[in-house]
């Protein structure tokens, strides 16, 4: 979920709470991932995210999954701690970006966040192109394997072959989750529960109806409507709009109150609204009857 700023850039907490009702009641979403990349977790404070946990744990009674990474450990746990104060369902451990870690490194920050965690779940987040290293198969599979609150993974690494290596392997019950629009449903050939998604803000509903199709062996509407939904993943983020910028402008269009993304995530194309709606417009999705 993005986080809603007001027009002098603060956190706005009713924002929040209105928009997370939203996306379970009209979006069908079946939980929601706060503080991750598309909610700029790097330019919230500790403060502000255990606000934004409570603000949302109010709203919902689906389960949060609070993003809770860092490229520190300390500060991991940190918010680890804040995040079961505000009474989240689970955490989303992001690899430590920037520094990047040795692997053996990686197991130990893993595993120093998971024990802060207690027995909540924990899902590791894996996205290289953002942290600049790539969790090994074999670290992920210690982790699985040895420490008892690490229950899956949201892979946006983008190699399926990988992820069904890694899934063969693990413990059972260990979940993959796609980190990546565009391949979900090459996800869910191999195993894959579900999403963590982006263009689920506005296309939840035929998320749902994929994955309930894929479930009944009905892959043809399966295919049918991941076609329906490749605008919106072509349009989520672009080298000139990064995510979340392009889905804040949508959900402005649509009338919510999420404002523009902090700097140095503030920048917007000319027209990005203006091609919000044009990715809306004719796409059959449920959403496009809530054109103003």
């Amino acid at each position: 979920m993005v986080t809603p700023f007001d027009d002098e850039g603060a956190f706005s907490p009713d924002a929040a709470a209105e928009l997370a009702a939203w996306l379970v009641d009209t979006q069908k979403n079946e939980g929601l991932v706060l503080a991750g990349t598309t909610g700029e977790s790097p330019t919230l404070t500790h403060d502000e995210q255990g606000d934004l946990f409570r603000a949302v744990r109010s709203a919902v009674d689906v389960p949060i999954v609070a993003g809770t990474g860092s490229n520190d450990t300390a500060a991991a746990v940190d918010l680890t701690k804040r995040a079961i104060a505000a009474g989240v369902d689970g955490v989303l451990v992001v690899t430590p970006y920037y520094n990047r870690p040795s692997q053996a490194a990686l197991v130990d920050h893993f595993t120093a966040v998971a024990e802060a965690a207690d027995e909540l779940p924990m899902l590791i987040y894996d996205i290289p192109v953002r942290t600049g290293r790539k969790v090994s198969t074999e670290a992920l599979l210690t982790l699985a394997h040895d420490v008892g609150n690490i229950i899956g993974i949201k892979d946006a690494a983008g190699d399926a072959a990988e992820t069904a290596m890694l899934l063969s392997q693990a413990p059972d019950g260990f979940e993959i989750y796609s980190g990546d629009d565009g391949m979900t449903l090459p996800f869910l050939s191999i195993g894959a529960v579900g999403a963590i998604g982006v263009a689920t803000h506005w296309t939840g509903v035929e998320h749902l109806e994929m994955f309930e199709a894929f479930a009944a062996g009905d892959v043809v509407r399966a295919r049918e409507l991941n076609a329906q939904m490749l605008p919106s993943f072509g349009f989520e983020s672009m080298d000139a709009a990064p995510n979340p910028i392009p889905t804040k402008a949508l959900l402005r269009m649509l009338g919510h109150k999420v404002g523009y993304g902090r700097p140095p995530m503030h920048i917007e194309p000319p027209a990005l609204e203006a091609a919000a709606r044009a990715v809306l417009e004719g796409s059959g999705l449920a959403v496009e009857a809530l054109l103003p």
